[in-house]
């Protein structure tokens, strides 16, 4: 039936109220409510970092709405990450993007050490069981923010 087609493309709205939205595809453009909340900020903030990174251009349709392409939302994930987790200053992360060419970094950056070494100069091994350590950690914040 056509109806049920229509209706496989819906998910229920995340408040419970029975409203239904569509589910985009990886590839469509986001609208800057969308954006806010997938990556956990506010939309000023997203304006903010407009006028501070010059790489980020939504389109601009009539009355200014923004829609972002999907290699916009992947750049405002990856400064996100930068100024949140890894507590680069706002100009850090413009020298880092000016270095790199806004081309979009790894999460987890590759560091050259010496063999058997962590980037801490600790044995690796004792690294490795450190940086496991603190991603518990982080995941069971972020689990504990989430259910406040």
């Amino acid at each position: 039936m056509a109806s049920d087609n229509f209706f496989s493309n819906l998910d229920s709205d995340d408040a419970g109220n029975g409203a239904r939205r569509a589910v985009k595809s990886e590839g469509a453009f986001r609208t800057i409510s969308e954006v806010a909340d997938e990556l956990n900020v506010p939309q000023h903030v997203l304006r903010f970092w407009e006028t501070k990174f010059t790489q980020i251009r939504p389109l601009k349709r009539g009355g200014g709405r923004r829609y972002y392409r999907p290699e916009d939302v992947t750049l405002l994930k990856r400064i996100r990450t930068l100024l949140y987790t890894d507590g680069l200053t706002i100009k850090g992360v413009q020298k880092l993007l000016r270095e790199t060419g806004a081309k979009v970094q790894p999460e987890e950056p590759q560091v050259a050490v010496p063999a058997g070494q962590g980037p801490s100069g600790l044995p690796r091994a004792e690294a490795q069981a450190l940086l496991a350590e603190l991603r518990a950690l982080r995941d069971d914040l972020h689990r504990a923010v989430q259910a406040a």
